[in-house]
């Protein structure tokens, strides 16, 4: 199985998410966004599989610093535009497994997929 986590480098939940795979032995490829961008059809891909909503970080500082018109009124057209834009307001960190995605580090979750 390839494995290939997604996220930005800095991120605290990318660091805690990677060192959970690495004490694992899980090897990945690490994809990170702001060097290598997202491309679209993965993002609809991800959005079909978990949904634009799991998606979307609306926690992030990136989406809180946005005006307010582009907030309102969110639909997944607007929201896949949003964060093909600006990669940082993907939820972090997507694992794709190959054919399975976990959106967020759950260790519990990821006990269970890499098994």
């Amino acid at each position: 199985m390839t494995v290939t986590i997604y996220g930005i480098r800095n991120c605290d939940t990318m660091k805690k998410a990677r060192a959970w795979l690495e004490a694992r032995g899980v090897t990945y490829v690490f994809h990170d966004y702001k060097v290598d961008g997202i491309d679209r059809a993965r993002l609809e891909a991800w959005a079909r599989d978990a949904g634009w909503k799991t998606l979307l970080n609306r926690a992030g500082t990136t989406f809180r610093k946005l005006p307010d018109n582009e907030k309102v009124d969110l639909d997944e057209h607007k929201a896949l535009a949003l964060m093909l834009d600006q990669p940082s307001m993907i939820k972090r960190p997507v694992l794709d497994l190959g054919g399975r995605i976990l959106v967020g580090f759950q260790p519990e979750l990821y006990d269970e997929a890499v098994r």
